[in-house]
């Protein structure tokens, strides 16, 4: 695959990018910002781009051993301040209960004191540092999940690497920590990375590692393309004034997307790597030549220029190279009822974090049930005690009721609760689906319906929409 693209797609080569783009377009002065983290963060913050607030420093041996420990909040990162490629980066999630000098990391493992003094002396003797030289460590803070990118992540932040240059993007992944990467966004030790339309900012094809394309989040049906990027504008904005700052005129811009904050730009790099290409099945070089000639006086203009030329109808294509529908978070759905003939529509939230699909009990009655609603409420009136029940004495309560065809539990942060499921078929976007419905009071909710993905794998979603 990677020989074919290279052949056909003018794949740009590490010396090509070197000779052409690098040595011509990044002078020394941008280099030292985009190496320099610490140095960055300064320029970065002084013109007004968001960066990842900075907790402490330590230069120096003598610094870590006056460190006081209190400083550091439950979560945060720790880095090289000239590392590169995510090496020397340990990033801990929460302080081990009961213990003031023990961290969590994302698989489990504890971090105490000790370790991360250790961790500390190695990039203070430059282990992670671009020339093995002296180095200075840092802790930053630690962003939070995207509730929407919860699904597709292994434990860390996604992020998104921009490569910009004669200030218009020309090309943009998505990557997402796995587990093979332990939970770092970082493609060389097993991340996915994924391509991005930049017209849309819909992700297309996915790689994980550096060559091996796949479809899906690892060991799930979930499909990696279709995935649509909230702030999409913003974050292209972002990584152009971060070239505009820095005088860069090729970099790689890494954003991730903090649920309170939004895109947060998390570093610059004069020499950004070429695994972009692959998961784009398409060649830098083609698209660097189209742009690198242009003169382009605003971002807006450059942002404008970027996606008008790279990218398409991303969701016509989308469709049909997956054969699925895209729909929104919220779409118009018909229900049809307990004889086949009644059809009744409404609103229905569609929700990938729900396992099955609900209905109100009210939509239940007119769709048909309303001796299957009655028999449900009238001995379902104690939850704690259904909870404590095994799977068969469960069904046992609920099996003689007309129309119950299954008993689903149902996972919340107050616990499992066990609903039953009746079988209607829901319509949506014209194709007719067969789903196992189970049954809630949602009067007091905002839809009388939500649609889980065990019933949404002949669409995509699209949070835009």
């Amino acid at each position: 695959m990677f020989e074919a693209l290279r052949k056909s797609s003018g794949i740009l080569g590490m010396n090509a990018r070197n000779l052409e783009y690098i040595r011509p377009l990044n002078r020394k002065r941008g280099r030292n910002i985009a190496d320099d983290k610490l140095l960055s963060k300064r320029v970065l913050r002084k013109a007004g781009l968001p960066v990842p607030k900075l907790i402490a420093t330590i230069r120096n041996n003598e610094s870590l051993e006056q460190f006081d420990w209190s400083l550091l909040p439950g979560g945060f990162a720790l880095k090289p301040n000239r590392g590169f490629g995510g090496e020397g980066i340990l990033v801990v999630y929460g302080r081990k209960k009961n213990r003031d000098d023990a961290w969590v990391k994302a698989d489990g493992s504890l971090v105490t004191i000790e370790d991360l003094r250790a961790h500390i002396r190695n990039i203070l003797d430059g282990s992670f540092s671009l020339t093995n030289s002296p180095d200075i460590a840092f802790f930053e803070e630690r962003l939070t999940l995207l509730k929407s990118f919860k699904p597709y992540s292994y434990k860390g932040i996604p992020d998104l690497r921009i490569i910009v240059c004669n200030r218009i993007p020309v090309m943009a992944m998505l990557r997402l920590p796995t587990r093979q990467s332990s939970g770092k966004a970082n493609l060389q030790q097993g991340a996915i990375g994924v391509g991005i339309d930049l017209a849309t900012g819909t992700t297309t094809t996915a790689v994980i590692g550096k060559s091996h394309i796949i479809e899906y989040v690892p060991k799930t049906r979930l499909a990696l393309s279709g995935i649509r990027i909230p702030y999409w504008k913003e974050i292209l904005r972002i990584a152009i004034e971060s070239q505009n700052v820095s005088g860069l005129g090729y970099l790689g811009a890494d954003i991730a997307i903090d649920r309170e904050r939004g895109p947060v730009l998390l570093e610059l790099n004069a020499r950004p790597g070429l695994s972009i290409q692959i998961a784009n099945l398409d060649g830098l070089k083609g698209r660097l030549d189209r742009v690198k000639d242009l003169r382009v006086k605003t971002t807006e203009r450059g942002m404008t220029l970027g996606m008008n030329l790279f990218g398409g109808e991303i969701e016509e294509e989308l469709e049909e190279i997956s054969g699925k529908r895209i729909i929104g978070p919220v779409t118009k759905t018909k229900l049809v009822g307990r004889d086949g003939k009644t059809e009744i529509e409404v609103e229905a939230k569609i929700d990938t974090g729900a396992d099955s699909t609900s209905i109100d009990i009210d939509l239940a009655r007119r769709l048909g049930f309303n001796d299957t609603v009655d028999g449900y409420l009238k001995a379902a009136k104690d939850w704690q005690e259904i909870s404590e029940l095994s799977g068969g004495e469960r069904w046992k309560m609920f099996e003689h009721i007309p129309g119950v065809v299954a008993t689903i539990p149902v996972k919340s942060a107050s616990g499992t609760t066990y609903r039953v499921a009746i079988r209607i078929e829901i319509v949506v976007d014209g194709l007719r689906v067969p789903a196992r419905a189970t049954l809630i009071d949602r009067s007091n909710l905002e839809y009388p319906v939500i649609i889980g993905r065990k019933n949404l794998s002949r669409f995509l979603v699209d949070v835009t929409k």
